[in-house]
């Protein structure tokens, strides 16, 4: 892409749940917000046909455009449809309970234009809303939407970034066919790596992985309920469940070797500590993985019987 060019953006919010109506409103004015005025956002409401009424109006502004699917179709195909319908040069994800930003989509399109990336993505900072929990490790922000630890200090690439913060070439995008359906959440359905997966297809195909800027920075709500152990634990097991399923799809799960050692590396630094916290953080660190390593091995045992 060349440096002189102003890349237009889409950007797709996804929105299912009427109760998050004002954190979509804020999300939506974080975006309206932006330095970088070459954008389009595209809310797709996902079978929620009294959330659409609640926001249609959003769409006389000329950069917003609201669309509605009659039956809860889920993440990745919603994302999908935002897709059909964008014209950007870029097209970027973003959640319906986050909040850009100012230079988000600046510092992003930076990275199409500087360094010929195909897909960029960023930091997610955790906005804890029932204040922080100083128990849970950062290697397992990722339960709550926020980038964890192991994640480059600069600008480097990576498999992937996650949802909120996520963008690739229309283009590249549109040449792996979208996100898979069968992959994200979708009503009681809990399978997730539906970013891993097709950022994994891409890098298959193109040879190239994300461009990581920890300048372009989302901010993430963490609601209070996010911090209980009935959804923490449900959450891993359910991560390590769906990264069972990519392997039977034949992607590499070499990243997730690597976040074991970054896993491994905290137990020892948490040991060596003496500090109390950091070994209530290990005792977390170990049954959330351990959760993790649950959810695969269910998925394995099933699969015989799956196929």
């Amino acid at each position: 892409m060349p440096r002189n060019v102003n890349p237009l953006v889409s950007i797709v919010v996804c929105a299912h749940r009427t109760d998050r109506l004002q954190d979509i409103l804020e999300a939506i004015d974080s975006l309206k917000a932006q330095s970088y005025h070459g954008i389009e956002i595209i809310t797709v409401i996902d079978g929620n046909p009294e959330l659409y009424e609640k926001i249609r109006s959003l769409a006389e502004d000329p950069r917003i455009l609201v669309t509605f699917n009659e039956k809860n179709l889920g993440l990745s195909e919603s994302r999908n449809k935002g897709l059909s319908m964008s014209k950007g040069d870029i097209i970027a994800f973003f959640d319906d309970d986050a909040i850009a930003g100012a230079n988000w989509i600046e510092e992003l399109v930076k990275m199409y234009l500087d360094r010929d990336a195909i897909a960029a993505g960023g930091c997610i900072l955790p906005l804890w809303l029932g204040g922080e929990p100083m128990w849970l490790p950062q290697e397992f922000y990722w339960l709550v939407g926020a980038t964890h630890k192991g994640f480059p200090e600069d600008v480097g690439e990576v498999r992937n970034t996650f949802g909120s913060n996520l963008s690739f070439k229309s283009d590249v995008l549109r040449s792996l066919g979208g996100f898979r359906g069968e992959m994200g959440v979708k009503a009681k359905g809990q399978l997730q790596s539906e970013e891993t997966e097709i950022c994994d297809r891409m890098k298959d195909k193109f040879g190239k992985g994300v461009v990581y800027n920890n300048k372009a920075i989302v901010h993430h709500k963490v609601f209070p309920e996010r911090l209980k152990w009935r959804f923490l634990l449900g959450r891993a097991f359910w991560q390590g469940y769906s990264k069972r399923v990519m392997m039977e799809m034949g992607h590499s799960l070499e990243e997730e070797g690597k976040f074991l050692r970054t896993v491994q590396n905290g137990v020892v630094e948490r040991v060596k500590s003496g500090s109390l916290i950091n070994y209530c953080q290990l005792a977390v660190l170990l049954v959330l993985t351990s959760a993790v390593g649950l959810g695969y091995a269910y998925r394995a045992l099933r699969s015989p019987f799956l196929s």
